[in-house]
């Protein structure tokens, strides 16, 4: 429990609601700390046999919460270090979304409404996501000249083709649930996704629990070392751009809604 995250538990079912609902549930520094404590202990805890993520208020999560822009390099706009592998090989911000693929339970994400950037990114660790039709949903770091870097860049990969991906990215256009569940990243639309997610948290919770577990496993086994080497690129993707001309270029045309005037690409990193 904090002030960023409360967890109930009810019926081995696990509740883990964000509860900034005045900022959109918008990622901070508290935040991120706030959901890899939640999900520390839920890793732990053997009476847990599903869990159900959601926001308070309109939306799940807006993402990085711009108030945070330290400034127009967006240099400190989370105040933490995306360098930094301090969780497994990994950051913080990457933990908060991975930890949920990690839980040895299934785990819903229910999205009621918008879910941009690191919320989106967010919804995408968990194993499922209920989605209502007319939520608002994005990957729109590149508005920011940015990507995602909450493990975006691997989750996505898994679920849709490689140029629905691209498109995504590249445009950072907003679509609905309806639309969502077409490029196969909702696994239901339903009118009150939060009401239905914990329904089938309860139906789960009903199972023999080593069976669920041994499933989640099975479906879990996979290359950890290209996992973590994906995510250190994206961080090392992600520490390159910051502060770069274009970069600052983005920032500066997206907050005063003009149109950028981008010079030539910077080089690439070297993350080998």
């Amino acid at each position: 429990m904090s002030a960023r995250v409360q967890t109930d538990i009810v019926d081995h079912v696990a509740h883990v609601r964000m509860t900034r609902a005045d900022k959109m549930n918008a990622l901070d520094t508290a935040m991120f700390d706030a959901l890899v404590q939640a999900g520390d202990q839920l890793a732990g805890n053997n009476d847990v046999r599903a869990v159900v993520l959601s926001g308070d208020g309109r939306g799940f999560c807006a993402g990085i919460d711009l108030s945070n822009l330290a400034n127009s390099e967006g240099r400190g706009r989370t105040r933490i270090d995306i360098s930094s592998r301090a969780y497994g090989g990994i950051n913080i911000a990457q933990q908060a979304v991975m930890q949920w693929r990690r839980l040895p339970v299934p785990v819903i994400a229910a999205v009621q409404d918008v879910a941009f950037g690191g919320g989106f990114q967010l919804a995408l660790g968990a194993d499922m996501r209920f989605v209502a039709p007319r939520a608002r949903l994005a990957l729109m770091e590149i508005k920011w000249g940015l990507i995602p870097d909450m493990a975006g860049m691997l989750l996505l990969r898994d679920l849709v083709r490689p140029d629905l991906a691209v498109e995504l990215l590249a445009s950072g256009r907003i679509f609905d649930g309806e639309e969502a569940a077409r490029l196969g990243l909702a696994t239901r639309v339903c009118a009150d996704p939060l009401a239905e997610a914990l329904a089938f948290a309860r139906e789960i919770a009903g199972k023999s629990p080593d069976a669920i577990r041994a499933g989640k496993r099975l479906l879990s086994i996979g290359d950890d070392a290209l996992s973590v080497c994906i995510l250190n690129a994206e961080a090392a993707e992600q520490q390159a751009l910051l502060g770069t001309v274009n970069q600052i270029e983005a920032v500066r045309a997206g907050m005063a809604k003009e149109i950028a005037r981008f010079g030539p690409p910077s080089a690439a990193p070297d993350y080998d």
